[in-house]
């Protein structure tokens, strides 16, 4: 009979902390089915798309040179509009990251003079440099573009009445970042994201409205523009790219916005019609297919990290049985040390890098050191399983990622491992 316990053992896994693992797993079977069934409603959305687009063995060639009628290209970005239910896509790995992939959404559809509001609060770091709140070349606020944010409300909720104040005759575009990034803030479900639009469109019907999707894709049955939204948003080496895509990023939404994004990636004149795909197409192709099913693992696995933390007492978000919209999980510690050594209990959970040991750097475009743990095929892709956060106050570690359920649960149990041996958590005393 296989001895899973000695398997654990041999991670340096202790009894204990894995009796305490399994524990908390007997507990939480009715959410990983329900979990399985959103799973199993996406995969079935993505095939059909696949079908409806007549995906053939020539789609799966690719080119190179200028990438002229490239039918495996165009007709994946095809698929893409349909799983996500827009007009057109630009699907590219031209495009090189997330943050890449919203600047030029961003870019492509303001214009000098035009106002971009953020009603969500600050956007991720990245973006900070994007837009111009920490200046850097070739910012919008350089091209004339200004910025301008509301806050949530202390509980969370959108500040209406400061957005109706904000809405004016130069905003152009408004931003919508769906998942948390580096704050204490709940990810916004499709359905509040929806609400959030109808009541900017009701102020002006005009102005467009862009989710940063990032991270949230296939979290729901729906997407966010079924509720409204005009640009929707997101990075390859994140959930919709299934953890084969190696490289590459996506902008679904109204015609002429992609077509404005083609003509800002490419060329004016050229747009959509060249980019070649490089033999890429299979990886991004296969990796869609799979990404319904990644994303549940995923996610399971930051339910299962929820309920391991809050039970030992340390602040979670989101907490232990609420609903889902993305697979970020945030732990608080409340010292950099805490977070450190979460960090080193992902990083040797790792298949590919499990030896390195991660340290807190200066890393671009953050304005605090940042550490990361991630052991990946791809790098830098947080669908695979991966640990990051700023060392800077509250000292909260975001965690995500998994490409299956069991990599998951051995990294969860290795950051606990790592904490308990470094005197920054201890079990509870009694069975629970």
């Amino acid at each position: 009979m296989t001895n899973l316990r000695e398997q654990y053992r041999q991670f340096g896994i202790s009894d204990e902390v894995y009796d305490y693992g399994e524990q908390i797993l007997t507990g939480l079977v009715d959410r990983f089915a329900k979990i399985d069934e959103t799973a199993e409603y996406n995969q079935l959305k993505v095939i059909r798309a696949m079908q409806q687009c007549r995906v053939s063995e020539s789609c799966l060639l690719g080119t190179t040179g200028y990438g002229y009628n490239d039918l495996g290209r165009d007709t994946l970005e095809q698929v893409y509009a349909r799983v996500f239910h827009t007009e057109d896509a630009l699907v590219r790995p031209q495009i090189t990251c997330g943050t890449h992939a919203l600047a030029l959404a961003l870019m492509s559809n303001l214009r000098p003079g035009d106002e971009l509001l953020s009603p969500v609060g600050k956007p991720y770091d990245t973006l900070e440099e994007v837009i111009g709140i920490r200046p850097s070349r070739g910012s919008l606020k350089e091209y004339g573009v200004t910025y301008r944010q509301v806050d949530l409300l202390a509980d969370g909720s959108f500040d209406y009445d400061g957005i109706r104040a904000a809405v004016n005759e130069k905003t152009k575009l408004v931003t919508i970042q769906r998942s948390k990034g580096y704050q204490t803030r709940p990810t916004l479900s499709v359905a509040r994201i929806g609400e959030l639009i109808a009541f900017l469109k009701k102020i002006k019907p005009d102005v467009l409205c862009m989710v940063d999707n990032c991270y949230g894709e296939f979290v729901e049955t729906t997407e966010p523009a079924e509720a409204g939204a005009d640009m929707v948003v997101g990075s390859l080496i994140k959930n919709p790219g299934g953890g084969l895509a190696p490289i590459g990023g996506y902008i679904a939404g109204r015609k002429d916005c992609v077509e404005n994004a083609a003509f800002r990636l490419t060329s004016p004149g050229l747009g959509k019609e060249v980019g070649a795909s490089l033999g890429i197409l299979p990886s991004f192709y296969e990796g869609l297919f799979l990404a319904p099913v990644v994303t549940a693992s995923a996610l399971k696995g930051a339910v299962f990290a929820a309920n391991v933390y809050e039970k030992l007492g340390f602040d979670v978000l989101p907490d232990a049985s609420e609903e889902r919209h993305d697979i970020i999980q945030a732990v608080t510690f409340g010292t950099p040390e805490g977070v450190i050594a979460f960090c080193r209990g992902i990083q040797e959970a790792a298949s590919v890098d499990s030896f390195v040991v991660p340290e807190p750097w200066n890393m671009p475009g953050y304005d605090a050191q940042v550490i990361m743990a991630a052991g990946a095929f791809v790098s830098g892709s947080s669908i695979e399983l991966s640990a990051d956060g700023p060392i800077k106050p509250p000292y909260t570690v975001y965690f995500q990622g998994g490409l299956t359920f069991p990599h998951a649960k051995l990294g969860i149990l290795k950051t606990l491992q790592h904490l308990i041996d470094a005197g920054k958590a201890s079990l509870p005393c009694r069975p629970l």
